[in-house]
């Protein structure tokens, strides 16, 4: 990721990404490369929890001193939802407001809350790029690490 700030890079990745994947069919999005793999409507859906439970910890963290949030288990939340079952256009409507909006809250925190180094934290089980406990780590940190995860899908949605 370059030097950007982390909420134009978000923008930036929203930009490219939402007309590639409004490019693709209902069929094409449904689509399971292999019965154990994610189809694109089920990759966005999994970026989509991504964002719910990332939102909140971006919020969170401005009222907390430490930086330990609660996981979620990724593979469930997308059975549950079912979200091959949903509209492509409409899942796709939601991921690109739900991470425009974050954007916003990334870059309406104050740089010194985003820019404080702290040993408390859990990076090694939640972050996609993962940080040793007991390593210092920061809020700035763990949302470019968000984005680096929702392009590694991306990605793997053959988009971006």
């Amino acid at each position: 990721m370059s030097d950007a700030p982390v909420w134009t890079a978000l923008r930036n990745v929203i930009a490219r990404a939402e007309p590639q994947l409004l490019a693709l069919s209902e069929a094409e999005a449904g689509l399971r490369p292999a019965p154990e793999q994610w189809s694109r409507k089920e990759i966005v859906g999994h970026l989509i929890d991504s964002a719910s439970n990332n939102h909140q910890r971006f919020v969170r963290a401005r009222f907390q001193i430490d930086l330990v949030f609660a996981g979620y288990e990724q593979d469930d939340w997308v059975a549950a939802q079912r979200y091959r079952e949903r509209p492509w256009r409409e899942l796709v409507e939601l991921w690109r407001a739900f991470n425009a909006h974050i954007a916003h809250v990334m870059e309406t925190t104050p740089e010194e809350l985003r820019l404080r180094a702290t040993t408390a934290h859990n990076f090694e089980r939640i972050a996609w790029s993962t940080v040793l406990a007991g390593e210092p780590a920061t809020l700035d940190f763990f949302m470019r690490d968000y984005v680096g995860h929702l392009r590694h899908h991306l990605r793997q949605a053959g988009v971006e």
